[in-house]
């Protein structure tokens, strides 16, 4: 496994910072998961729960030991610099100020472990005019502009409908982890991250910004609806049964004229070019659909459309994807056989390496179930220590 031998801290709870963890313990990484007790993770209580066990939490948390102490010990305190000592990597996604408070900011932990890499996820980042706010998913889409962009056409702004600013964060810092290991490696200096969900999320806007400046203010970003503004063929369209997505640009346009039988719309002054295909998408459009709605099905519309190299899709439900060939034949499906939940499937591991085949089956940790094992392993506990701890209520486990 490719982080075979890595360790780290995680400090991490809901869902940016477990995502980062959760791709590091795919790859190998011993992930130890720090838990304010007595009841942990709060994703623990999210919904959907049966028999008292969390689906969210079990999906962000494969892989990982659960280590749940009383945050408010002076033990926890000398427990957790004795663990700083021996990880490579902590991350943590508390509110403003939290790691500060405590003495666990990186140059404090820096001064315990000098070859520490530590990332730190917040909605504005830490080191800001705003780092004094907290903030979740949803107020990180609305601030980045992606709310702003979203929705019908000339209506008002909408969320995306998934974790989307949560995950994108994540995959940064996961991605920024691994570049200052690399750089570990070559220098032997540990550093700090300051990953911002707002920023991550902004690197995004592919035209927003450089367009309207282009056009002196022509063009605004505004809710892009079901078709892009300035480009067409570009949206969602409804075939036959569902719905069937396009994205054309000027060197597949012709193909699409074959996969019509209409070799004239290639040369029509309406939508010959790409900018009078966008100004003319509302008389494009209909005439799409109506071709489409000549298939029996949406089978045969993208039969066709692939036939001619023509870019497109169906638009999948996400509970439909379980069953579909690509995300089980790709391995983007993983079945977690949990304690409790038992058998779910789950999104995989996104990333594929030629020299890591393989992803041993994972199981999300139950509340302090490795409190002994990372003490004794890690710290050097002996079992007398983590007794007394246990019986001091400075660890805390469950069976939930």
């Amino acid at each position: 496994m490719i982080l075979d031998g890595i360790r780290v801290l995680d400090f991490t709870q809901y869902l940016a910072g477990p995502t980062v963890t959760r791709l590091m313990a795919e790859m190998g990484a011993d992930i130890i998961k720090v838990e304010r007790g007595p009841a942990g993770d709060p994703s623990r209580g999210l919904p959907a729960i049966k028999d008292g066990r969390s689906g969210y939490f079990v999906q962000q948390n494969l892989g990982k030991r659960s280590l749940c102490l009383d945050m408010d010990s002076a033990e926890t305190d000398a427990i957790v610099r004795d663990l700083v000592r021996h990880v490579d990597v902590v991350v943590e996604n508390f509110g403003p100020g939290v790691m500060d408070k405590r003495g666990w900011d990186f140059e404090s932990l820096k001064a315990i472990n000098p070859k520490l890499v530590m990332a730190s996820i917040s909605a504005f980042g830490r080191n800001s005019p705003l780092s004094h706010k907290t903030g979740f998913d949803w107020i990180a889409q609305a601030f980045a502009g992606v709310m702003a962009v979203t929705g019908p056409r000339g209506g008002s702004p909408h969320p995306v409908g998934m974790g989307m600013a949560d995950v994108n964060a994540g995959v940064h810092a996961f991605s920024s982890i691994g570049y200052a290991l690399f750089n570990r490696e070559r220098t032997g200096r540990g550093q700090w991250m300051d990953i911002s969900m707002i920023d991550c999320l902004f690197h995004m806007h592919e035209i927003n910004l450089q367009v309207n400046q282009l056009t002196d203010g022509a063009f605004q970003p505004g809710p892009v609806g079901n078709h892009h503004q300035l480009l067409c063929p570009c949206g969602v369209y409804k075939g036959p049964e569902g719905h069937i997505a396009l994205l054309i640009v000027q060197p597949q346009w012709k193909n699409m004229c074959k996969a019509m039988e209409r070799p004239d719309l290639a040369e029509d002054p309406r939508f010959a070019e790409s900018p009078e295909r966008a100004a003319n998408q509302d008389v494009l459009i209909p005439m799409i659909e109506e071709w489409m709605a000549s298939f029996p099905s949406d089978a045969a519309v993208l039969e066709r459309l692939e036939a001619c190299r023509v870019p497109c899709g169906p638009v999948v439900n996400p509970a439909d994807a379980v069953h579909h060939p690509y995300f089980v034949e790709r391995g983007a499906l993983r079945e977690a056989d949990d304690p409790i939940l038992g058998k779910l499937m789950l999104p995989g591991f996104p990333l594929r390496f030629s020299d890591q085949q393989a992803y041993p089956a994972r199981v999300a940790p139950l509340l302090g179930e490795h409190n002994a094992a990372v003490l004794g392993e890690v710290a050097g506990y002996d079992a007398a220590r983590i007794a007394a701890l246990a019986s001091e209520g400075v660890l805390f486990s469950g069976d939930r």
